[in-house]
């Protein structure tokens, strides 16, 4: 019985934490954006650090860095909407299924964590909150926010896990002398 109550917790154990990093991350994205719509919303940017940071309030409509932004509402709701919900469920099938381990669980996790609380501010407003900006002198990124960061930081770690995994192509044979 021991053992069984051992294995078990081993078993669960990374499930929670995995668990915990999705309520980490989306939290954090949600409450960041809260406090950027209270404190920048209608005020003008700040800057910190000599201005390597800057935050100031932005509405996107568009995905990653405002693409698609123009695009007409119906095709913006069909693809920031409905079409991502879907790769999202897919994603959340995928991880599900329990085919992924180890690092790239973890960055597919944190991806669709990231991904789904930018799909909840587009359900219930149209639009997503970015609020930071990073760079230095004429080298800047676009506005984005934590759920942004948290995504290119899973992509990351699902791409280092790939390039790491994959095995040393074979050494070449050598000629024999004789």
């Amino acid at each position: 019985m021991l053992v069984d109550n051992v294995t078990a917790t081993r078993r669960l154990g990374p499930r929670v934490l995995l668990f915990l990093a999705v309520i980490a991350t989306i939290g954090c994205d949600r409450v960041t954006k809260e406090i950027a719509t209270i404190t920048l919303s209608g005020a003008p940017g700040r800057s910190y650090l000599s201005g390597v940071i800057r935050l100031e309030y932005a509405e996107n409509t568009g995905g990653f860095l405002g693409l698609g932004a123009s695009l007409p509402e119906h095709i913006r709701t069909t693809v920031f909407v409905l079409a991502t919900g879907l790769l999202l469920a897919g994603g959340t099938i995928v991880i599900a299924r329990g085919r992924l381990r180890g690092s790239q669980l973890v960055g597919a996790v944190l991806f669709i964590a990231a991904g789904s609380s930018n799909w909840i501010d587009r359900v219930l407003s149209g639009t997503v909150v970015d609020f930071m900006v990073v760079g230095a002198g004429p080298i800047r990124t676009g506005i984005f926010n934590v759920a942004d960061a948290v995504m290119m930081m899973a992509a990351a770690i699902v791409l280092w896990a790939e390039v790491r995994q994959r095995p040393a192509p074979p050494a070449p044979e050598q000629a024999d002398p004789a």
